[in-house]
């Protein structure tokens, strides 16, 4: 059957089967923790090249389209509200603390603890954010170097391919990432059998907090987005002035499409039809704006991640210093800009996380597990978003049509070329 061969359904089947399996075997099933050490060990190793790859085409391939005050405005807005969505989920983690009651038997590597709660002053921290030797780094997987000298060398490998035309280096790092690329997809058809692994030696480790815990990641990511989402429509009612009570029934039919394909770019033409000709926003805000939120309008995505950051670092019972909170936000924001871009959906991303800032690995597992759930809301966050981002922008344009959004009037989106945004649209599925 073909509903037997869905990523995800094999992944919550082996979830589920490895939870009580550990919990029947107690002690007995960290003998399996091997294999599921060995499915991170697969992810982890894949992770540096990628990064680098990916920040290097992204950064060498920019352009100055689409530049003015419709960019400014749409820029604006999108970082703005993704760094309000960090800030929310540092706030809700240290009010849930989802993490909590997954501390594990065993020590952590004293080097994680170590890294995790020694104090320095923010000149040595910002010193750390350049190597002396990007091989060194590499080799260490320190994902900060990595990540600045790659955002060096693609600005000017940008400028090179803009004097000279010759785009045979910048080809030669996106082949580079699609080959990354295909071997992570090679790793995750083991997936089900890395989590039951991981979780079956986690339940009998720490019992049925495995299950509680889940729920508490799941509950602080739902009340997040929820949060979030009330503070989008209360901002745009404020700055249109336009009927809150009428939202809900303009964006029921992308909802419906979002949350049950847990996908943006399956639900990106009906939202680009529907800010047009329900919303009143003129197309070209529209076609603009929601094409820039595929990759920049994740703020489920920036949201979820930056909670994974915490409930590692609680389930670790690592204390992660100040620094180390503002560089996690950072990197979910980054996440979400599309400058770091991760391929290989939310497996790659925890463990890009959990490397950044030397956070333990153990409840990764777990996370993986339960991602279709939190896929759901990150989606629901991510195409909503987008369109009442989209309202803003036309309103300080005067580029919305109040008539249609009351009903007095309706208009006609013009077709949707998805073909023009394809690599957007992937990007954007990552992100989901």
């Amino acid at each position: 059957m073909k509903i037997l061969k869905n990523p995800a359904l094999q992944i919550g089947v082996a979830a589920i089967a490895g939870i009580v399996f550990g919990l029947i075997a107690g002690e007995w099933a960290a003998n399996l923790t091997f294999v599921g050490d060995l499915f991170i060990r697969l992810i982890q190793m894949s992770i540096v090249p990628l990064v680098m790859a990916s920040v290097i085409v992204a950064t060498g391939s920019m352009t100055g389209k689409g530049a003015g005050r419709l960019a400014f405005r749409t820029f604006a807005w999108m970082i703005g509200f993704s760094v309000v969505a960090a800030v929310l989920a540092w706030g809700l983690s240290v009010l849930f603390r989802p993490g909590d009651g997954m501390v594990f038997a065993g020590e952590l590597d004293p080097s994680l603890q170590d890294s995790a709660t020694e104090t320095t002053g923010w000149q040595e921290t910002v010193l750390g954010f350049v190597s002396t030797n990007i091989f060194e780094a590499m080799s260490t997987a320190s994902m900060v170097p990595i990540i600045v000298f790659s955002l060096l060398f693609g600005a000017a490998l940008n400028s090179s391919v803009a004097r000279t035309g010759n785009r045979l280096v910048l080809g030669f790092f996106d082949q580079l990432q699609q080959i990354v690329l295909t071997m992570i997809r090679f790793v995750m058809h083991i997936a089900p059998i890395g989590v039951f692994c991981l979780l079956a030696a986690l339940a009998g480790d720490v019992g049925f907090a495995v299950v509680t815990t889940a729920l508490k990641y799941l509950g602080t990511t739902l009340v997040g987005v929820v949060v979030l989402l009330v503070l989008f429509v209360a901002v745009v009612a404020a700055r249109t002035r336009l009927s809150p009570w009428k939202l809900p029934r303009k964006l029921a039919e992308q909802t419906a499409i979002a949350v049950t394909t847990t996908s943006s770019a399956v639900t990106f033409p009906t939202v680009l039809r529907n800010a047009v000709e329900k919303v009143g926003v003129s197309q070209r805000v529209a076609s603009f704006t929601l094409s820039v939120g595929l990759t920049m309008g994740s703020y489920g995505a920036v949201l979820n991640y930056m909670i994974v950051v915490m409930f590692l670092a609680q389930a670790g019972d690592v204390a992660l210093t100040p620094g180390q909170i503002v560089l996690g936000m950072a990197l979910a924001v980054l996440l979400n800009m599309g400058t770091i871009t991760v391929p290989g959906g939310f497996p790659v991303v925890a463990m890009f996380l959990a490397t950044s800032l030397g956070l333990p690995f153990e409840a990764v597992g777990l996370l993986i597990a339960v991602d279709w759930f939190a896929g759901i809301f990150r989606t629901f966050l991510n195409v909503n978003g987008d369109t009442l981002v989209a309202m803003l922008v036309a309103d300080a344009s005067d580029e919305i049509d109040r008539d249609v959004y009351d009903g007095k009037r309706t208009a006609d989106a013009v077709s949707v070329d998805t073909a023009a945004d394809e690599e957007r649209l992937e990007r954007a599925d990552r992100a989901d």
